[in-house]
């Protein structure tokens, strides 16, 4: 089975704007091995920092988000979190992950999700780890 994963909205931005090893777990979805869980919320998320901190057109950003819509499971979630209280955006995250019964979520986030390592049995890795943890 497939390995449900959310990724976390600076994975997508680094993916995106730089490729590395965001851009190697883009990749892997791509291809099949893993499947991406996403949220309305962190489409918008996405959406607004492109615009904000890297000044992209608005049909930038649909092409972006459009890409993004092709490779990843819409998921809708059922309830609201507030576990981190520092940055509700993160608590999107953690919704996603939960609703669509993900085994991993991949963040960049050293302040907020990753110092948290799991969370109700979800795992919660840099990305270098979670390529290392998979190794497809």
């Amino acid at each position: 089975m497939m390995p449900k994963v959310v990724l976390d909205t600076n994975v997508y931005i680094s993916a995106i704007v730089f490729g590395g090893k965001p851009g190697e777990i883009r990749e892997l979805s791509r291809k099949g091995k893993i499947n991406i869980l996403i949220s309305e919320a962190i489409l918008k998320e996405i959406a607004e920092i492109l615009r904000r901190k890297f000044n992209w057109q608005n049909w930038q950003i649909s092409q972006a988000i459009d890409e993004i819509r092709e490779f990843a499971t819409l998921v809708i979630p059922g309830e609201l979190i507030s576990v981190i209280k520092e940055d509700d955006a993160d608590n999107r995250v953690l919704e996603c992950a939960l609703e669509g019964e993900a085994q991993y979520i991949v963040s960049g986030d050293e302040h907020h999700l990753l110092p948290l390592r799991e969370y109700q049995d979800i795992k919660i890795l840099s990305p270098a780890d979670f390529l290392n943890v998979i190794s497809l």
